[in-house]
């Protein structure tokens, strides 16, 4: 296809010509896009098949958002039926997008962040290593992710896919925790500030009882201002969170690392989800997720009373 790029030519599509001025940007970004991709991204995708097939030790390498390296354990637990796997957790790697609240600050994890999430890592019996990134040599960077000339707008547990070229089932249990001594048979909600759906509300969880937020105690008065009878449990790390969300009667959160443990637990599960950034998504059975009320307060009620 040969693509008219003077600029006086595209001003004078763009005014008495839309279609043809919209066909030749789409087909100008898609021709930069495989030029970054052939000059920055193949060599390493294809490294990181070149790895798996030569080794038997692999490295992993990720900076991102605590749940998103939750998201990312299937490629590891998949892996290790043929592979030793090590976790290497980079920190203070800038967030460089808008998040209200973020409990990293500025970046996507820090010292804190990874203090509260190595014992759920080192938990499981899948992963050989966990430790912090100093220069170790990487097999499988999913840092990649955010370099590839892809729109992340699709299901984000499936990033790490299309990173290792590893599709597990996500439909499978991919955490293993027991139960927690106190909290058993609770209602347990996490609910980060950054994905709310703004078409739904939780006052009708007022005629509940046993209602434990297990997020950040911001995130807990932002929800308590509707939901009066809603207490507040503070985890002392991410092993306790998800021991608490495995011994629960449902769990009930949007996009946050809360949820992305109950879906490696494959507890029964509602999804709050997000109409303008709907990349979590469901996977496995006694989950449903939701973008109104009334299919909210049914799906609730059906788990509730399974």
């Amino acid at each position: 296809m040969h693509i008219k790029n003077n600029f006086i030519t595209q001003i004078f599509y763009k005014i008495f010509n839309k279609k043809e001025y919209i066909k030749n940007r789409i087909f100008a970004q898609n021709e930069k896009d495989k030029i970054i991709f052939k000059k920055k991204n193949e060599n390493k995708i294809n490294l990181i098949q070149e790895n798996l097939n030569k080794k038997k030790e692999i490295s992993f390498l990720h900076s991102g958002h605590a749940g998103d390296i939750i998201n990312s354990l299937p490629i590891l637990k998949e892996l290790s039926q043929t592979h030793i796997c090590n976790f290497y957790i980079k920190l203070d790697s800038p967030n460089n997008s808008y998040y209200l609240n973020h409990p990293a600050g500025q970046v996507f994890t820090n010292k804190k962040i990874y203090n509260m999430l190595y014992p759920l890592l080192k938990k499981q019996s899948y992963i050989n290593l966990v430790d912090i990134f100093t220069n170790q040599d990487i097999d499988i960077n999913f840092d990649l992710i955010r370099e590839l000339p892809i729109q992340l707008a699709f299901d984000s547990t499936k990033y790490w896919s299309h990173v290792s070229g590893i599709q597990p089932d996500l439909t499978q249990t991919f955490l293993n925790v027991g139960e927690h001594h106190k909290l058993k048979n609770k209602i347990i909600i996490c609910r980060s500030l950054r994905y709310h759906n703004h078409l739904i509300n939780y006052d009708f969880l007022n005629k509940f009882n046993d209602l434990y937020f297990v997020g950040t105690f911001t995130e807990y008065e932002d929800l308590k201002e509707h939901v009066k009878n809603l207490k507040f449990y503070d985890c002392k790390d991410f092993l306790e969170m998800a021991e608490i969300i495995k011994s629960c009667k449902l769990f009930v959160g949007n996009s946050s690392l809360g949820f992305t443990i109950a879906q490696g637990l494959k507890v029964p599960r509602l999804l709050e989800a997000s109409p303008r950034t709907p990349s979590q998504h469901i996977h496995g059975k006694d989950g449903y997720d939701f973008f109104f009320q009334s299919h909210f307060e049914k799906f609730f009620k059906l788990l509730y009373n399974k």
